[in-house]
């Protein structure tokens, strides 16, 4: 709301209630799916680090016309569509590091808490039922309208999702309750005091969040795409229902742009540019896409690239080899001089650019000293991020894809190929294995005493 950075003082002490707009579920999650999540998963571990108890939600939209639609072309119903896609985002989700929410609430399941806050704007007339059926919120009825998203009420428009009736008071207004049509399925339909129908998309948000979090709660998050009008919408019927201050604060996470050609643009399923979490894991450890946007700080522009993970996946290769086998500490002592810089860095509106700066700072001291103590700690301060949670091998030989074609055992054997080669003094041959191996995607590395370590590019 401020537009500025503000010291954060949760509603209650010792605790924090956040609530984050999930997916809508009828297709498989892309990399902006991916970075909501991953950033909020962060903001949740950044708090609990700092000493707060969190309860955090994350709603899953199940109904809403692009639902209909699909569950319709596929000859199924909404449920079966919506479970299945759900189970991949969860797969997903775990893939990349992502702890569950507390709560992850389906709208499917709050109706009746929806409909008794449509109620609430009714009788408050802040809600009409126009001539097609739809129960609309009236924007113009409520005063600071557009201060989420700066705009005044006369530069706003319609948001994408919602329709423009020539049946409503105002351009603007928005639906909160859609009547039913005659060619949708009997599992989009509900009944209400308004009619047989089903919420809009910006009444499930403000149900589901007041219901599980209270009135009023400390952080409200999503997509910067959500600012307006989702978010705008969601302040105007909660405050207007409820009449109390919705979220004390918003953080929106910036655009995910897509570099081809040398040109950037923002990904989008209209411009057909996204990519989704499966096709990049295809190529990329999980571990690599999470630290790859964790390098961005949260609010700005992430930029995909293959040259962009590459980069991430080489630096999280040298994290991994600093730390090498090291154990995590059980607990992280914040007095000392790298661990005061990295909370500095996350406690500056998340600056993770600055705090992953750090963990490359310990890393190059545990390459030049060789400090086991110092290995543990970045291992330690690494898992807040949730990385470096794995062990160095498990990450350094670990195959992605079809990389290589090769097992582990197939480059042990190679490995005493070579060996018995350079015993032998067939330098030659011990050089062609090497060199197959790298094209191969697969890396040797001689140590002092004759031990030859490998890990896979």
């Amino acid at each position: 709301m401020t537009r500025a950075k503000q010291p954060f003082k949760p509603l209650e002490d010792g605790q924090v209630r956040m609530y984050v707009c999930g997916m809508t579920v009828y297709d498989l999650c892309h990399l902006g799916h991916a970075r909501v999540m991953v950033v909020f998963d962060l903001l949740r571990r950044w708090l609990r680090a700092s000493g707060y108890t969190v309860t955090y939600v994350r709603n899953i939209t199940d109904i809403d016309d692009k639902i209909i639609r699909r569950a319709l072309e596929n000859g199924e119903s909404i449920r079966a569509l919506t479970d299945r896609f759900i189970a991949a985002m969860h797969e997903d989700a775990d893939a990349l590091g992502i702890e569950r929410p507390d709560h992850e609430p389906r709208a499917t399941e709050y109706v009746g808490q929806m409909q008794a806050m449509i109620q609430r704007l009714m009788d408050k007339r802040l809600a009409y039922r126009d001539e097609q059926g739809d129960v609309n919120f009236s924007v113009r009825s409520f005063p600071g309208y557009g201060r989420l998203s700066g705009k005044s009420l006369d530069e706003l428009r319609a948001g994408e999702r919602v329709g423009v009736s020539t049946s409503k008071n105002d351009p603007l207004d928005f639906v909160l309750w859609k009547s039913a049509k005659s060619d949708e399925p009997a599992d989009a339909k509900w009944e209400s005091p308004f009619g047989t129908g089903r919420p809009g998309w910006h009444i499930e948000c403000s149900a589901m969040a007041c219901e599980l979090l209270g009135d009023t709660f400390d952080i409200h998050g999503g997509g910067a795409d959500l600012q307006f009008p989702h978010h705008e919408n969601e302040i105007a019927q909660s405050v207007g229902a409820t009449g109390a201050e919705f979220a004390r604060l918003w953080m929106h996470n910036g655009f995910v742009r897509v570099e081809t050609n040398g040109q950037s643009e923002k990904m989008s399923k209209s411009l057909n540019n996204f990519f989704t979490i499966r096709d990049i894991l295809k190529g990329y450890d999980p571990e690599v896409v999470r630290f790859f946007i964790l390098r961005a700080q949260y609010r700005s522009p992430l930029t995909y690239s293959d040259v962009h993970l590459d980069d991430a996946r080489q630096a999280l290769t040298r994290l991994y080899k600093a730390v090498g086998e090291a154990t995590m500490n059980d607990t992280i002592d914040w007095t000392l001089d790298f661990e005061t810089r990295f909370a500095a860095a996350m406690n500056d509106d998340m600056n993770t650019p600055v705090a992953v700066s750090v963990l490359f700072d310990m890393a190059s001291e545990v390459n030049r000293s060789n400090d086991l103590a110092l290995a543990a700690r970045l291992k330690t301060l690494a898992s807040v991020l949730g990385l470096l949670e794995r062990s160095a091998d498990s990450f350094l030989k670990a195959e992605v894809g079809e990389e290589s074609g090769l097992s582990e055992s197939d480059i042990e054997a190679l490995i005493k190929a070579r060996a018995q080669a350079k015993i032998d003094r067939d330098f030659a041959k011990a050089d062609a294995i090497r060199q197959d191996l790298l094209a191969k995607g697969v890396v040797l590395e001689d140590k002092r005493g004759g031990e030859t370590q490998w890990r896979r590019t």
